[in-house]
């Protein structure tokens, strides 16, 4: 049985660590585009300045996506699905997907997950399947062995 709360624990603390390297490595690097105005600005501290810059902008966003995420998580319905739904944790046999956000594979309860967004390809594979039903995705025959 997947204890779907826990479910959403683990996958809240994988993002909220996810924003907080996020956030680590946009003040690093907007630190890093800083150049110090009162002493002479070489060609090459420039360039480093505006790609450290780009670099920053590149963590601000992917802070975003993870502000994001964490809100949705909070938001989602995680209760008990008999179709593959938003907020369902979908068995395939080899890994269960969670239709939430996406992640990249982790760990949970000693069993193999992957969050997908209902924006994901594979969830319009899968949308409204149940117990039993197959479907095809990327030439590949799959089977929906539960949904919780």
């Amino acid at each position: 049985m997947i204890d779907k709360e826990h479910l959403r624990a683990t996958m809240m603390a994988l993002a909220e660590a996810d924003l907080a390297q996020a956030k680590r490595k946009y003040a690093q690097f907007l630190e890093a585009a800083r150049l110090d105005r009162t002493e002479p600005i070489e060609a090459d501290e420039q360039a480093q300045a505006e790609t450290a810059a780009d670099l920053a902008e590149a963590f601000d966003d992917n802070t975003h996506d993870n502000e994001a995420k964490l809100r949705a998580l909070r938001q989602i319905d995680f209760g008990p699905k008999s179709e593959v739904e938003e907020g369902a944790a979908v068995d395939l046999g080899d890994r269960y997907l969670v239709v939430a956000v996406s992640t990249g594979a982790f760990e949970c309860a000693g069993r193999n997950f992957i969050g997908i967004s209902t924006a994901a390809p594979i969830y319009a594979a899968l949308e409204g399947k149940k117990a039993g039903d197959t479907c095809e995705f990327n030439g590949r025959k799959l089977l929906v062995r539960d949904v919780k």
